[in-house]
């Protein structure tokens, strides 16, 4: 399932002044099969192809076999190796990587409630390690893709969170292991950088939407959009009141690629769509993308004293500092994502 050229130009056109940095280089890539990592490896093969940059990148994955099942076109490259192991205890690859980006991650809600403790290992442990592999290694950047979970509850007066609020996660709340997790990881990519001298960047990743989105986990957009493929209703489960906003994913890649290449080092970046709709609003925008349109159903009511829930990042920095922007809208970005979907079925 290759993602599709539209998308893969797109990139291409925004981003083709970043890719000299990379010629001859050599990229480690851990959670390259996953979500984020399936568009950072296609991106790079896609611009190594047209540029002749003759670069390669080691993608790290604890099942190999499936990662080849999963992508056969992929990984078939010869620019792209799997190196297996887990991201908690890997055995370093031979050589120089002049190039890090650390996207493993758990996105399993679920995993968080039963295993709480092998969700920390992995994201404090498996950065703490990829760290040390990259003084290893002797890498000139690390890119860390952390999460807006670590700012906490958003306050639900503040319309847009920034980079400089100071709030975090309960750490007495084993349910905020998530959050709680990325602070921690982000201490250590900030205390490797300054005892290292490792140029570290971190993108605080908010919600996205596009192809290779699970659709059956806790993303609200990935719900909608599987159960409109199921011919509807698209079920909300709450009362539909909360906030969020969704950066197509070719946009995410564009930007996560920039941070890496030209943002500033021990800066972090908040990645993700400043337009804000409630969850019902989301919910009628993926409806109205099919035909015919389903029907959508809000099954929890309504509590008029209840505090707005937002989870919104402001942007204002990566704009400022890094030229960085939203370039594709929901509806547009819904659209290409059934697209996609539709032609892999």
């Amino acid at each position: 399932m290759n993602l599709p050229h539209q998308d893969l130009s797109h990139i291409m056109e925004h981003t083709r002044d970043l890719w000299e940095d990379l010629r001859g280089a050599r990229l480690f890539i851990t959670g390259g099969t996953g979500f984020f990592g399936h568009w950072l490896v296609e991106s790079f093969l896609y611009a190594n192809q047209q540029l002749d940059l003759k670069a390669s990148a080691s993608i790290l994955s604890r099942e190999p076999d499936s990662a080849k099942r999963a992508f056969p076109n992929l990984l078939a490259d010869p620019a792209i190796t799997i190196h297996t192991g887990d991201v908690r205890n890997f055995e370093y690859p031979r050589g120089e990587f002049s190039h890090i980006i650390h996207a493993a991650t758990h996105t399993s809600t679920k995993l968080n409630k039963e295993n709480s403790l092998s969700v920390l290992d992995t994201i404090v442990e498996g950065t703490r390690r990829t760290l040390e592999f990259a003084v290893k290694c002797k890498s000139k950047k690390f890119l860390f893709t952390s999460s807006g979970a670590i700012y906490g509850k958003q306050p639900s007066e503040m319309t847009h969170i920034s980079e400089e609020y100071a709030g975090a996660p309960d750490s007495l709340e084993p349910t905020t292991v998530y959050g709680n997790g990325k602070r921690a990881a982000e201490l250590l990519c900030s205390l490797y950088s300054q005892q290292f001298d490792i140029h570290t960047t971190i993108a605080r990743c908010f919600a996205f939407v596009g192809p290779h989105l699970p659709l059956d986990v806790h993303f609200a957009i990935g719900n909608f959009i599987r159960d409109t493929l199921n011919g509807g209703p698209i079920i909300i489960k709450g009362d539909g009141t909360a906030y969020r906003s969704y950066l197509y994913t070719a946009d995410l890649t564009i930007w996560l690629w920039t941070i890496l290449l030209r943002g500033e080092s021990g800066r972090a970046y908040n990645v993700g769509s400043e337009k804000s709709l409630t969850i019902t609003e989301i919910a009628y925008t993926v409806a109205q993308a099919a035909s015919p349109m389903p029907a959508v159903k809000v099954l929890g009511e309504k509590n008029p004293s209840k505090a707005v829930e937002r989870y919104i990042p402001s942007t204002q920095r990566a704009k400022a500092e890094l030229k960085l922007m939203q370039t594709i809208e929901l509806a547009d970005a819904i659209q290409r994502t059934f697209r996609f979907l539709n032609s892999n079925n």
